[in-house]
């Protein structure tokens, strides 16, 4: 009668510790997810940068064509769209809520082509570099770009990753202390089990195999639960926030999966192998004020 009372014991014991170690796993899994997704929003942030590139008047068809080519074969082109001084009017008409060529008689505003970077030139050095280039081509009046804006950009940026990686780290902390404690108290009860067998002459390697064992298999399956979790809360989250989708992708979902599943079975095993032998190298005495 008494084994089978032991039995749902130590299940209960095991569905008790893959539930807490699948919430550690869960934090784990959305900072990790976070970290990889950073470098995506900052390289979309950056390339949604642009330099605006003033045109001469009465530049030629053929001219505009031969700048707008040359502009598009620089490294620095993510894409070059061309806005007319009439789009230029009517864009700064609804901005201001009023025509100015009502006052001027005239329409004051110049061609432009507008410049996208790409991400690994949106940095002030570069982009004075770049603005020098594109003052000297032909048919070019001046160039603007928002300097504050960019320095402002890039310095939230390094805060942002700098915070996501602190967090990383105390994190990882807290979750070895966290999921160590629940090893812990999932062997504590065993500990007088542990004694006997070290007393009738077991080698520590032959007392340990089955616990750290079982703790695998609680990493395995802490690391499935919490995939799982993932992936139907991502699933979900598409359905109501749709740009979520690129969370999907699988240069961030697999590495995400492959994280948690390798820090589940290695966190399990090593706090069953230290608690373990903690248990081992304790006398008798001690077993009874632990």
């Amino acid at each position: 009668m008494n084994k089978p009372k032991k039995k749902g014991r130590i299940d209960l014991l095991f569905i008790t510790a893959c539930i807490s170690t699948s919430l550690v796993l869960l934090l784990i899994g959305l900072v990790s997810m976070l970290m990889l997704t950073a470098n995506d929003l900052s390289r979309h942030l950056k390339q949604e940068l642009s330099v605006e590139v003033v045109l001469k008047d009465n530049l030629s068809d053929s001219q505009l064509a031969s700048l707008r080519h040359r502009i598009e074969q620089t490294p620095y082109c993510l894409a070059c769209s061309y806005i007319s001084k009439d789009e230029a009017l009517k864009e700064m008409t609804a901005a201001m809520g009023s025509d100015p060529s009502m006052f001027l008689e005239y329409n004051p505003f110049y061609a432009s082509l507008n410049v996208r970077l790409e991400a690994g030139y949106a940095y002030s050095d570069s982009l004075k570099i770049i603005e020098k280039e594109l003052s000297a081509m032909d048919g070019v009046h001046e160039v603007n770009w928002q300097k504050e804006l960019l320095d402002v950009l890039n310095s939230n940026i390094s805060k942002i990753a700098s915070i996501l990686l602190l967090l990383a780290v105390i994190l990882s902390l807290i979750s070895f202390t966290l999921i160590n404690n629940t090893i812990k108290l999932t062997i504590y009860s065993q500990r007088f089990i542990l004694y006997s067998m070290k007393l009738v002459g077991a080698r520590w390697s032959f007392i340990r195999r089955p616990f750290i064992r079982r703790n695998l298999w609680i990493g395995i399956v802490s690391a499935l639960l919490t995939c799982l979790i993932l992936w139907f809360g991502i699933r979900y989250g598409i359905q109501r926030e749709p740009w979520l989708s690129m969370l999907m992708e699988p240069r961030i979902i697999y590495p995400v999966f492959g994280i948690v599943c390798l820090l589940g079975i290695l966190i399990t095993t090593a706090c069953a192998l230290r608690s373990v032998n903690r248990f081992l190298r304790m006398k008798s005495g001690e077993l009874h004020y632990v």
